[in-house]
């Protein structure tokens, strides 16, 4: 199966090498392919904990995707999945223009699990009564288990759970039982069979908390429970079994004699994304490496000995500083940079494949993260919360068709494949860094004077973190220096100052989703003030940024 497994041909404009167009088809993909033996399906409606549910599957060693819930049948039916989960959602089932279920759920013969939103849309399809509560009921709660269900099998009575709804179900649908109930929630669980003409009863079942959020009690045991013993997943998502599957998905793909260009960017989703593509077409594959003037103090240095000299990976060094600068002049609005980076780096990928000759491939190391963030039509369902420069920052008449490895991965998972693949703890636990580089941490509008500015003082904040080893999943995930559109009142040598401030951010995560500010030690923060307003020209106030993600994001643009 390939990497994308349905897909439709479009004729779209391209540029030639001069720039004119030409007539090209190209694959435009509809739905994921299948990188386990076993999914489950997650329909979103809107709710801002679906991406929870997926972490928690996925921790679970299910694989699982999130689809909109107005997705078609057949995109759904292509993971053959073994159950779903409905998501919770803002609407009310009685609002005009609420999303509704789709009727092929209930027909698929797959078990179902609703949540919240969810729930409530399976009990008014199935005959029950969905009411306004006139107590509503947000944040934690007590869920008394009053029947017997696998949901709940040697978990503790009552459940601390965590509720947010408006609305409640005052009676099951008929045939249902409720399985649990809290103070204000007649039912907080129920579960049920639903058959179709000719079919075998599936189990529905329902709950009106959140088993998602760390909030909950048990939550993750209770997703367990649908997976493994509703649903019959066995748990086969294992890094050993994506890096064999993947090789062999990539080998198809690309065919015996096709060649690929793998963008590199040094981080940890690009080194897994090549070394998986270099295992599977070898020296079929060319890396190219991009100095877009954006990056870090010393880090194409970095890249290039440790790709290239010390790994020998067949890399290709383009310096486009001035290029990447002199298009993003006077350009302050982050989804237009984002978008303007995109399509400069796909041109260069493209223009280097001409170079090399019958180069058909783009090899990317997108994350699911990027694509639930910046709203594919994979994830409609999803507000846009940023545009990733390579996901909707693409120009739609690039040349290059994508391989994407890692598209489905979480960022913890794909440090997982990288272990398993047996790169060095250096690349795999390397900081996360936007691929837009510096142009997103520069606020406005982006200068090479502002880009100095910026290099150094974010080289103090990581050299500080580094010597104070803080570093890694449980303490400091990622670390750096933004600068601000903000000037100050200073008073440096008895005299005053006007100048710039610079935003510390240290953050800790595993995947990227969701995130706490860190707590760093008052000492450290002291020395990185200290050494920036002493060490970088142009800098008077260091402050530091005390957002968690949500309501914030890790990034400032």
């Amino acid at each position: 199966m390939s990497l994308q497994a349905s897909g439709e041909s479009k004729t779209i404009a391209l540029r030639d090498t001069e720039g004119s167009p030409q007539a090209v088809s190209v694959e435009r993909p509809l739905v994921p392919h299948v990188p386990a033996a076993e999914a489950v399906v997650i329909l979103d409606f809107g709710s801002q904990f679906t991406r929870l549910i997926a972490r928690r599957v996925r921790e679970a060693r299910v694989y699982c995707e999130i689809l909109p819930h107005n997705a078609p049948f057949e995109a759904v039916l292509a993971l053959n999945p073994r159950g779903f989960i409905l998501s919770g959602g803002p609407a009310s089932v009685y609002d005009l223009g609420a999303p509704q279920l789709p009727e092929y759920i209930l027909e698929s013969g797959r078990p179902i699990l609703g949540i919240c939103y969810g729930m409530q849309l399976l009990a008014r399809r199935l005959g029950g009564e969905v009411q306004y509560a006139d107590r509503r009921e947000y944040g934690q709660a007590y869920a008394e288990l009053v029947a017997t269900s696998p949901l709940f099998r040697d978990l503790p009575n009552p459940l601390s759970v965590w509720m947010s709804h408006g609305d409640h179900i005052a009676l099951p649908p008929p045939g249902f039982s409720v399985i649990a109930q809290s103070a204000n929630t007649p039912v907080a669980a129920m579960s049920g069979y639903y058959s179709s003409a000719g079919a075998k009863k599936v189990p529905v079942l329902g709950l009106q908390f959140h088993p998602e959020v760390n909030n909950t009690d048990q939550g993750e045991e209770i997703l367990q429970r649908f997976l493994y013993d509703i649903c019959g997943c066995q748990g086969d998502w294992t890094p050993e079994h994506f890096i064999t599957t993947t090789i062999q998905e990539i080998q198809d793909k690309v065919g015996k004699e096709g060649r690929a260009l793998c963008a590199l960017s040094g981080g940890v989703d690009s080194a897994v994304a090549a070394t998986l593509v270099n295992q599977a077409i070898g020296k079929r594959l060319t890396c190219v490496f991009v100095n877009n003037g954006l990056l870090r103090q010393g880090e194409a240095e970095s890249v290039l000995e440790t790709f290239r000299d010390r790994l020998g990976l067949n890399l290709i060094y383009i310096d486009a500083r001035e290029r990447f600068l002199q298009k993003l002049e006077n350009v302050i609005d982050p989804e237009e940079k984002r978008k303007l980076i995109g399509n400069e780096f796909i041109w260069l990928f493209e223009q280097e494949a001409r170079k090399l000759g019958k180069v058909k491939w783009l090899v990317q190391g997108t994350l699911y993260p990027d694509v639930i963030e910046s709203a594919t039509p994979e994830t409609s369902s999803a507000s846009r919360i940023k545009t990733h420069h390579n996901v909707g920052g693409l120009p739609p008449d690039m040349e290059l068709k994508l391989i994407e490895p890692l598209r489905y991965l979480f960022k913890d998972e794909v440090r997982q494949v990288g272990a398993e693949l047996g790169l060095s703890p250096e690349i795999v636990w390397r900081q996360p860094f936007p691929g837009p580089g510096l142009a997103v941490r520069v606020i406005g509008a982006v200068s090479e004077e502002r880009l100095v500015v910026l290099r150094a003082a974010d080289a103090i904040v990581r050299e500080e973190i580094s010597n104070a080893q803080l570093e890694g999943e449980a303490a400091v995930w990622q670390y750096f220096a933004v600068l601000t559109p903000l000037q100050s009142v200073g008073v440096m040598g008895d005299g005053r100052t006007y100048s710039n401030v610079v935003a510390v951010r240290a953050v800790s995560s595993k995947d990227g989703m969701t995130a706490d500010w860190s707590r760093l030690p008052y000492e450290t923060l002291s020395r990185i003030s200290n050494r920036i307003v002493n060490e970088v020209p142009g800098v008077n106030r260091v402050v530091y940024d005390i957002t968690s993600k949500p309501p914030a994001t890790i990034e400032w643009e």
